[in-house]
Formats: C-alpha cells, sequence, structure tokens
C-alpha cells in the first residue's frame, strides 16, 4: 500500500474505534474519584484521578489527531512515497 494522504485516514479511523473504547472505560471508571476529590478520605485520589483523565484526554487527542497528521506531514517533507514498513535505502554502511 502506498503511503499517503488515504493512508493517515484509513490507520486514524481503523484506530478511532478501539482508542475511543479504551478511554471511554477508563474515563468511566475514574470519573466517581475525580467528581468527589473534595471529600473526606479522598486528598490524594481525587487530584490523581484527575491528572489522569487530563492524561488521558491529552493522549487520545495525541494518538486520533497529532500522530496521523505529524506521520503524514513528515513522509511529505522527506519526499518518500513507498510502501510502509520496507525500508527504502538497501546501502551497507562500513
Amino acid at each position: 500500500m502506498e503511503w499517503g494522504l488515504r493512508t493517515a485516514i484509513r490507520g486514524a479511523s481503523e484506530r478511532l474505534i478501539p482508542i475511543l473504547m479504551t478511554a471511554l472505560v477508563t474515563a468511566l471508571g475514574l470519573l466517581p474519584l475525580a467528581v468527589g476529590a473534595g471529600e473526606a478520605g479522598r486528598e490524594i485520589e481525587g487530584p490523581m484521578a484527575q491528572v489522569i483523565l487530563g492524561g488521558l484526554i491529552t493522549s487520545t487527542l495525541l494518538n486520533l489527531l497529532v500522530l496521523p497528521t505529524l506521520a503524514f506531514a513528515l513522509r511529505a517533507i522527506h519526499g518518500e512515497t513507498g510502501t510502509a514498513g520496507v525500508a527504502h535505502d538497501r546501502r551497507t554502511v562500513v
């Protein structure tokens, strides 16, 4: 398969459901801890759950939007349009 915009979109769309399902289940599990952060006995767990939820949102956006865009842009800059995962330079370095 040739690398290009169509490949980047296909890769992102194939990973969309697994990434969103994992993020959603984790967020739903942490939501009660994050909401009850001010209650007695949750002085550590509540803020930690909020930080984890923030990181989860950030990493989900990174995986779905930034990484495919970055991969496509870097591929376009370097001018490599060969098949994905195959080394293009077969020279040996001595």
